[in-house]
């Protein structure tokens, strides 16, 4: 039975040892540490890459599996055009491990406030040259084979496409090990050595790597890091719950969801399912010290969201997790190697009902396995991408919230040249660390 998704109890197969020196280290083996890896060791850079855990062993690969431009951040939108084209290419080169397939993605509407906010996106990607058109009530019941439910309209997207993120990442990792990256797995970097002000390496638990450049892509455990150096980054994390269904009939071989459910069809027959909203939140220290930074987001989105009172033990923003300690001390990072939470199996057994009262011909979905992840966001739900100008030899690639998967690619290219000192070949400024403290008003990405 395949295994959803990885987890610490997968093999290690990057065991190391690091190397004593290198130019860049990254930290994190989700897919943007993994695609940042590849760029730059193609740019001829020695890069070693060192994940506490397992490669994709966080939401890389509890994600829902969807390269999506739809419903982008217009900040994010020309990165992901990018970063499509790069899927097309690596499935190309990688084959049909990765899953990739372009048959689009369908958001679903059931009211016309919604039809407006489709329209209103529409109106200002259609400049970028996306391929995405609004569909009819009529167009939307015969693109979904045996749909009962009253959708009024749809917003489309054929060129979008999925993968299979438990298989894509390990494999993406693999070729940046063929382009000259190194990898180690389990092997937890604690702290940076800063010397004159500087980055002059790291110390991780196997000992100590002399660099001149290192990048935090660590999800939700970036803050924490950051933290410890003085730089302040205001992420939260929130609980996404997923669910892989057994085979079942196709009823469309793309992306779909209204704000009931969401669906991904797989390789092996089945739907990747999920809450199309909604998520659930553990109250810790971080989210009382960015209250405010966060008011917009949470009148938007309060409804949606469970508020549960504590993370569990050993988590980022868990009440009992250090926030100080030393390069030669144990780290959080080493307590947890895999967030590994419980999914909210009611959040779930909603989304079977939904399902099934919009296909009834399909009945009440048969679940394969079920698991949770920590999607790690920002305030106005798009990443940090930037040089850390206080700490020079420091970028920071996080945030992602939720839209790391499909991205991974352009971002990863974008992150080794800002890294390497040549042009992104995009505008940055909307992910720009100072966006948080130079008064600018945060303005929280499109929620389609």
């Amino acid at each position: 039975m395949m295994r959803f998704p990885i987890s610490d109890a997968s093999p290690i197969r990057f065991p190391g040892p690091p190397p004593a020196a290198c130019d860049v280290v990254v930290l994190g083996g989700g897919v943007i540490g993994v695609m940042t890896a590849w760029f730059l060791a193609e740019k001829g850079l020695k890069v070693t890459l060192c994940e506490k855990g397992r490669i994709a062993g966080e939401q890389s690969s509890r994600n829902w599996g969807w390269i999506r431009q739809q419903g982008r951040d217009m900040g994010e939108l020309p990165i992901m055009m990018e970063s499509l084209r790069i899927w097309k290419s690596l499935a190309q080169e990688m084959g049909e491990g990765l899953g990739f397939r372009q048959e689009g993605v369908l958001y679903l509407a059931k009211t016309e406030a919604e039809v407006e906010r489709f329209e209103a996106w529409l109106d200002e990607a259609r400049p970028h040259g996306v391929d995405t058109h609004m569909m009819g009530s009529g167009a939307v019941t015969e693109r979904l084979k045996g749909s009962a439910k009253p959708w009024v309209a749809g917003l489309h997207t054929p060129s979008d496409a999925r993968a299979e993120p438990w298989q894509a990442v390990p494999l993406l990792v693999e070729g940046a090990i063929a382009r000259g990256a190194v990898v180690v797995e389990n092997c937890a970097i604690r702290r940076l050595d800063v010397q004159a002000g500087r980055v002059a390496g790291v110390f991780t638990e196997a000992g100590r790597i002399a660099c001149d450049q290192v990048v935090v892509a660590g999800g939700a455990w970036s803050a924490l890091f950051l933290r410890a150096h003085g730089v302040h980054i205001p992420q939260l994390a929130v609980l996404a719950s997923v669910a892989a269904t057994e085979p079942m009939a196709e009823i469309f071989p793309g992306n779909a969801c209204d704000d009931d459910f969401a669906f991904r069809r797989r390789q092996d027959g089945g739907y990747s399912i999920a809450p199309g909203s909604g998520h659930d939140f553990f109250v810790g220290p971080d989210a009382f010290r960015d209250f405010f930074t966060y008011l917009p987001v949470l009148k938007k989105d309060f409804r949606s969201t469970g508020f549960r009172p504590m993370a569990p033990a050993g988590f980022p923003d868990a009440w009992g997790t250090r926030r100080r300690w030393g390069g030669d001390e144990v780290s959080p990072f080493e307590g947890i190697r895999v967030l590994n939470p419980a999914p909210n199996m009611d959040r779930i057994a909603r989304v079977q009902a939904a399902f099934a009262e919009a296909f009834p011909g399909m009945g009440r979905p048969r679940l394969r396995a079920a698991w949770g992840g920590m999607i790690d966001t920002m305030p106005d739900v798009v990443p940090v991408v930037d040089r850390v100008a206080a700490l020079p030899g420091l970028t920071i690639a996080t945030g992602m919230s939720g839209h790391g998967f499909g991205i991974g690619p352009g971002m990863g290219r974008v992150v080794a040249d800002l890294v390497a000192g040549g042009d992104p070949g995009h505008d940055l400024t909307r992910f720009r660390l100072s966006r948080f403290t130079d008064g600018s008003r945060l303005i929280p990405g499109p929620s389609l």
